[in-house]
């Protein structure tokens, strides 16, 4: 039998800028070899003095690695974190009005500070979680993730095992960080003013002292590697525009059977093979229809070149 518990201390002050963490913790929670601390990263963001004068709208252009989505006033971001989130972050709830919180500088230094003054002043080897509130691609509400972490394993890897059936697991990895944010904001509830929390019954998550493990960091997808780097209006727009900037987030270059299917399907054009190692694409354009051959060749991360020929253009992966 597996038994978690969860406790979310009361009592917890106002934090305000050079607030101790550690020293306001101690006294709240009893803790154990094997705990998992979970912290809200409102408070580690007020601590550490995140908090300017303005609004969102203020804060986010300095917050914003670039924009993934936008309908309206709303704003879905890549901050400079590497995180995906609504108005990167930034949160003007629990603070005064007129004042906005910006997330923490760098989440899981932070993670790392409480945790080793943790064990600097209890002795005890416990692993530390910050967190933050997301939504998720097609799912209504939302949910606290990990954005921070020191001392815990921040996935498991059950690739290559087998379940009870004797079927392999090729790509089952839990995100079990973001699994204990979210179960610790259950406990601490969005209006109880309780900033901290405390799991107990997975031990075998948390990392030796000294081994603070990746961070939430390792759980951040680079940029690419994600299926929806835009919103489904922002694919269009940049892939029309085809600025080079914009080529990451579309990800790895497309095999040539796809993007010739591709041209097919959108446009009723024919892709030839061509090349040395028949690696390139060539396709007759009729008049009007080389933009949006070469918006489809951006969006599948492939480039339109020239060719001798005023009908005929080359297409080739971007990075070659």
């Amino acid at each position: 039998m597996t038994r978690i518990e969860v406790v979310a201390p009361d009592g917890a002050p106002d934090i305000q800028a050079d607030d101790d963490l550690v020293e306001l913790i101690l006294p709240l929670v009893e803790l154990a070899d094997g705990d998992i601390v979970v912290v809200t990263s409102k408070v580690v963001s007020k601590a550490e003095g995140r908090v300017r004068p303005g609004t969102r709208d203020d804060a986010l252009a300095g917050e914003t690695l670039r924009v993934v989505a936008r309908r309206g006033a709303t704003q879905i971001v890549r901050t400079r974190h590497g995180l995906t989130l609504a108005a990167a972050g930034i949160d003007n709830s629990n603070v005064e009005q007129g004042s906005v919180v910006l997330l923490p500088e760098d989440p899981d230094a932070s993670a790392r500070a409480i945790r080793a003054g943790l064990h600097r002043r209890s002795g005890r080897n416990v692993a530390v979680v910050v967190t933050d509130t997301a939504g998720r691609a097609w799912r209504e509400g939302q949910t606290d993730i990990a954005i921070g972490a020191a001392g815990l394993v921040v996935a498991e890897d059950f690739a290559g095992r087998t379940d009870g059936h004797g079927n392999e697991l090729a790509v089952t990895a839990p995100a079990v960080a973001d699994e204990i944010a979210g179960v610790a904001e259950l406990a601490q509830g969005k209006l109880g003013g309780r900033p901290f929390a405390v799991l107990r019954g997975r031990a075998d998550l948390v990392l030796p002292p000294g081994d603070d493990g990746p961070g939430a960091g390792a759980l951040v997808r680079p940029e690419g590697g994600d299926l929806f780097g835009y919103g489904a209006r922002e694919a269009v727009v940049r892939a029309l525009k085809g600025d080079p900037a914009d080529r990451a987030p579309f990800g790895a270059p497309a095999a040539p059977e796809e993007l010739s299917a591709a041209i097919t399907e959108v446009l009723v054009l024919r892709a030839s093979r061509s090349g040395r190692n028949g690696e390139d694409l060539v396709v007759t354009v009729p008049p009007g229809m080389a933009r949006p051959l070469t918006a489809l060749a951006f969006a599948h991360g492939w480039a339109v070149h020239a060719t001798d020929s005023p009908n005929d253009l080359r297409l080739r992966p971007a990075h070659l």
